[in-house]
């Protein structure tokens, strides 16, 4: 029988399916009776699951995560479709197709990744042009940063999501770097093209999207700083200088390109390159956000369910 995803599923159908369990928890309600909440999930999207009546035995056995058999039915609650479990089994990983559990950018990657290559291409200061063809020499890395979501669940979470948010966030600034002809360009660019690199190591992405426990420990913006370092020692030992200046200011521009300590930034943005990577970061990243939003929305409504991470509920019709 073929897999019904996610974003098929209407309220009151019966489900019997197999879906991705994220982050089961054990809790209890108000009675003192158990209950499981978890997230179930494949390529099109992700739903609330609750399962009533739960007990610690299949609580255990249940992957964090993993592949699992759900037997139940789909309702509304609060606006937002959720499924009611009344029977759930542990799926072997090897007897599903990886490729229908795992979100994946629509866009073309290699034509994506070429684009970048073009774009940093451009780039005239040597010593960060040659920083720059480190990175672009190293296969597997430049692998791995073509397949790595862009995150785990805020924007661009999906295969290729950090390409694509690379991508985007350079073709804007080549439009708009000619209107502010005393900023950096060479230093945007690099920024740009290096700020959310350390995701290749912080993200696991080969079942679910998850932290490695570097990506739990260390964090993408202060890897991303050490990947720099890295590629800028082996360069100086192959005779190419790196100025410790420059490092300096490229590094801020990674450590506060999140814009607020609030937001895990170790540094507020004190140049005018950190401030046009900030701000060209938060845009690609909140109208990709906003549009997903509006997009799964199941409701007919014009507005959207409230978005906590936007502290907002989304206007969704369009002027045609």
């Amino acid at each position: 029988m073929a897999h019904k995803f996610i974003n098929e599923i209407e309220p009151g159908e019966t489900v019997d399916d197999i879906y991705m369990a994220k982050e089961p928890i054990l809790r209890s309600t108000t009675r003192g009776d158990l209950y499981i909440a978890m997230f179930l999930c494949d390529r099109t999207g992700q739903l609330n699951g609750r399962m009533w009546q739960a007990t610690e035995a299949i609580y255990r056995v249940l992957p964090k995560p993993g592949f699992v058999r759900i037997q139940g039915r789909s309702e509304l609650y609060q606006n937002n479709l959720q499924i009611i479990i009344n029977n759930v089994s542990v799926v072997d990983a090897s007897k599903v197709s990886v490729e229908d559990f795992l979100a994946r950018t629509d866009k073309d990657t290699g034509q994506m990744f070429e684009e970048v290559k073009k774009i940093v291409g451009r780039i005239k200061n040597p010593q960060l042009k040659a920083l720059v063809g480190a990175f672009l020499a190293d296969a597997e890395l430049m692998e791995k940063f073509c397949t790595a979501p862009g995150g785990m669940k805020l924007h661009h979470d999906c295969i290729g999501g950090l390409l694509e948010h690379t991508h985007n966030m350079l073709r804007v600034a080549t439009a708009i770097l000619p209107m502010y002809p005393q900023v950096q360009a060479d230093l945007v660019l690099t920024g740009i093209f290096l700020h959310d690199m350390g995701k290749t190591e912080e993200l696991a992405y080969d079942m679910a999207f998850s932290y490695t426990d570097s990506g739990q420990l260390i964090g993408h913006i202060a890897q991303t700083l050490l990947m720099i370092n890295r590629k800028a020692d082996a360069l100086v030992a192959k005779g190419t200088q790196i100025d410790k200046s420059i490092l300096d200011v490229l590094g801020h521009i990674i450590l506060s390109h999140h814009g607020e300590y609030e937001f895990g930034s170790p540094k507020l943005p004190a140049t005018p390159e950190a401030f046009m990577v900030y701000y060209i970061d938060d845009l690609d990243a909140k109208v990709n956000q906003v549009t997903a939003a509006i997009d799964n929305e199941l409701s007919d409504s014009n507005w959207t369910a409230w978005k906590n991470a936007l502290q907002t509920r989304l206007y969704r019709k369009r002027i045609e």
